[in-house]
């Protein structure tokens, strides 16, 4: 596939890509000075799709912006506000794939570098191209998110996927917005497998993670100035075609929004969906 063309309606954003390593990459949510990421900075065209949602689909992308207006504001108790939340985005994401079972977890709340609300895990931005699973963990946390469900052996038995959902809590425009990889525009030689390490007091976790190496290819987007009753829902891997994850996406900084921009803050939510035999 070509290379993306710059255009009328593209950024320039600098995107951190993994370069060679010759140990096993891993990263940290909270102690960032234990990565051992040789991350390489380039720079690419990021179309801006806000005008022309139609271009790119989930089927075929990988992501998408639809309109979801959410009872979750900026100013809730978050904690209070999440049981409501999981089960507006069960709807969402049953709606969209017509799966008769959803599985959530819960939502992770990030705010920009310039308002980092240390107290919280796993709320800065992530900086550089990366799907969340490997392929092992994507089907170990399928099996894992349906517990001891009795008929887990159906849902297994057919296709299943896992999905992102992500929105804005903050006004536009977005100091550092997320971009999407268009998965076409991928193959399964840019990806290496390392370990995401959730270094929580509480609930620590260890799992595979894909990050990605530079190609020419890899063609870029986002939704400029997204409104917090839009949700962007992008792929991270499917069983139907395992062979290489779904959406790879990483914050940008975007160079169009003016320097007393609001910091961003958002929701990401995961959701794993099961269609059955």
């Amino acid at each position: 596939m070509a290379q993306q063309q710059a255009s009328s309606t593209a950024v320039d954003g600098i995107m951190n890509y993994l370069g060679p390593m010759t140990e096993r990459p891993r990263f940290y949510s909270e102690a960032y000075e234990k990565n051992n990421l040789n991350l390489e900075a380039h720079h690419v065209a990021i179309e801006d799709f806000r005008g022309r949602r139609s271009d790119v689909s989930l089927a075929e992308a990988g992501f998408t912006l639809v309109d979801h207006p959410s009872s979750l504001g900026a100013g809730d108790d978050l904690e209070a506000a999440t049981p409501r939340y999981i089960e507006e985005v069960r709807e969402l994401v049953a709606n969209l794939t017509g799966a008769p079972h959803v599985a959530m977890t819960r939502p992770v709340f990030r705010w920009s570098e310039r308002d980092p609300h240390p107290n919280r895990v796993n709320s800065r931005p992530g900086r550089f191209v990366h799907v969340d699973y490997s392929r092992d963990s994507f089907h170990q946390f399928a099996r894992q998110h349906l517990g001891d469900d009795p008929d887990a052996g159906h849902w297994l038995g057919g296709r299943y996927a896992a999905f992102n959902i992500w929105r804005v809590m903050s006004q536009p425009p977005q100091d550092c917005p997320l971009a999407m990889l268009d998965r076409r525009s991928t193959a399964p030689g840019d990806v290496i497998e390392g370990d995401s390490i959730i270094d929580s007091a509480v609930n620590p976790l260890s799992f595979g993670s894909s990050l990605y190496r530079f190609s020419p290819r890899h063609r870029w987007g986002y939704f400029s100035n997204m409104q917090p009753d839009e949700a962007l829902v992008f792929a991270a891997y499917d069983s139907a075609d395992d062979t290489l994850p779904g959406c790879p996406h990483s914050a940008f900084d975007d160079p169009t929004a003016p320097a007393n921009a609001p910091p961003r803050a958002s929701c990401e939510i995961r959701a794993y969906v099961y269609w059955g035999k």
